[in-house]
């Protein structure tokens, strides 16, 4: 008996419509998330004290290194399970989907064990605070011990994402977000646990969010059934997956490392014009994640047509996520031109901090349309099962050429505006390659 079809058909019918609604859940998704993270910073600052917010804070970079890595290994599930249900060999799914979920269940517990045996070491290099080093530590230590959870959360994710059915997804995010804003309040208003009273409520909701998906997964009756009886490591699927699913994650983690030395110009300017910044960046976390999901639509689509065996529908889905991701960047950095002094005014109440944000919105809101370009042909790269190459030319692009800016042209001019210009010229230069390699690559494919 085969589960009963409930996600967006992918190898026929209008792909304009098709796309925009396989994607609308995922972005739902990303701004939950968003949101699900800033209720997190708004407890922690609000309910407890200054040190739990800088605790909390002080440890974004290294959960953005090894989330980005589990949300990767994610990305070559899908891609992986998406060209095997393509072909329509239900073998293959197999083997990817029980392979995947053992290679995604222990990247998770390695990454947390890193975490828990390196946390003040790590923290230590960051420079963090001695009065925020205890609170930072232990919120490090307790949030790792979710990120097994995460891991597996991603891999059904990317599973379901590959059948068509990001609502699901959607569902058990949503549900698991509520009860992290709830178990929140409840652990740092009732018990007083500050910064690891957060730490609990998200590894808590990380592990139920993974329990639903799991739970979905083993009840399906097609390919995509998951059996404990059957997860052992299969030689090929997981070299497949492992070739995607690694490059993918390194390239969110070279962004976290290459926007330390943007970090070190920005602080070398006053504390009103750093929380300036730090303000604005929460519009790149929100725009940023909505194009996200534009991308995994051009990767699941790609790959599923690939599998189909219609080149047609390939270069139709490239180019159509292109143009959405596009809009999506253009509509919401012009509405941050309109509307950024409110946006502003939600993270901070001091009128020169709100200036000084605005001032990094207005290079911002015509630079975010530009890494399109960029993102969605790396997506389409990896649909194709390219994602070596285009992450070299990510970290020659986006990162090197960064860090480069930042020691010459920032160097000479000093200007907030100097550096913030940074991002639209690395985004426009590797963009350029990305799409010159796509190109190259579609050309010799063999579909």
């Amino acid at each position: 008996m085969q589960e009963k079809k409930k996600g967006i058909e992918m190898t026929s019918g209008s792909l304009w419509k098709n796309i925009f609604f396989f994607s609308l859940p995922l972005m739902f998704s990303q701004i939950l998330e968003v949101l699900f993270n800033l209720s997190d910073v708004a407890i922690a600052g609000k309910f407890a004290d200054y040190r739990a917010l800088g605790s909390v804070g002080s440890t974004t970079l290294l959960v953005s290194l090894f989330t980005g890595l589990l949300i990767g290994m994610g990305n070559g599930v899908n891609v992986r399970v998406a060209h095997a249900l393509g072909i329509g060999d239900g073998e293959a799914v197999q083997k990817t989907i029980h392979s995947s979920f053992l290679i995604c269940t222990i990247t998770g517990v390695i990454v947390a064990a890193v975490c828990l045996i390196f946390a003040k070491p790590m923290l230590t290099l960051l420079h963090t605070k001695d009065e925020l080093m205890d609170g930072a530590v232990n919120y490090l230590r307790i949030y790792a011990l979710g990120l097994p959870a995460m891991g597996i959360y991603n891999c059904g994710n990317g599973v379901m994402s590959a059948t068509g059915d990001t609502r699901r997804p959607l569902l058990y995010l949503t549900t698991a977000g509520i009860v992290n804003v709830l178990l929140n309040l409840f652990f740092v208003i009732g018990c007083h646990l500050a910064a690891e009273g957060v730490a609990i409520a998200s590894a808590i909701a990380q592990c139920l969010s993974a329990f639903l998906i799991l739970r979905h997964l083993c009840s399906r009756q097609d390919a995509c059934k998951v059996s404990f009886s059957k997860l052992k490591l299969d030689g090929h699927a997981s070299k497949q997956v492992l070739a995607l699913g690694i490059p993918s994650g390194f390239q969110y983690a070279i962004f976290a490392i290459a926007n330390l030395f943007v970090q070190t110009g920005l602080n070398s300017f006053d504390a009103i014009t750093v929380s300036g910044n730090s303000a604005a960046g929460n519009a790149d976390t929100l725009i940023f994640n909505v194009m996200a999901a534009f991308y995994t639509g051009c990767a699941s689509f790609i790959s599923r047509n690939r599998g189909a065996g219609d080149r047609s529908r390939m270069t139709k889905s490239y180019l159509i996520s292109l143009f959405y991701s596009f809009m999506a960047g253009a509509i919401l950095g012009g509405a941050m031109l309109v509307f950024g002094r409110q946006f502003l005014s939600l993270f901070a109440s001091e009128p020169a901090v709100i200036d000084a944000g605005v001032d990094r919105l207005r290079i911002m809101a015509f630079s975010y349309a530009i890494s399109a370009f960029m993102d969605c042909s790396i997506a389409a790269s990896r649909g194709i099962g390219k994602s070596v190459v285009p992450t070299i030319i990510v970290i020659l692009g986006s990162c090197v050429f960064r860090v480069i800016w930042v020691y010459t042209i920032f160097a000479y001019f000093g200007t907030i505006t100097s550096l913030y210009l940074l991002y639209f010229f690395s985004w426009t230069i590797t963009g350029f390659a990305e799409i010159l390699y796509f190109v190259i690559s579609y050309r010799k494919l063999k579909v």
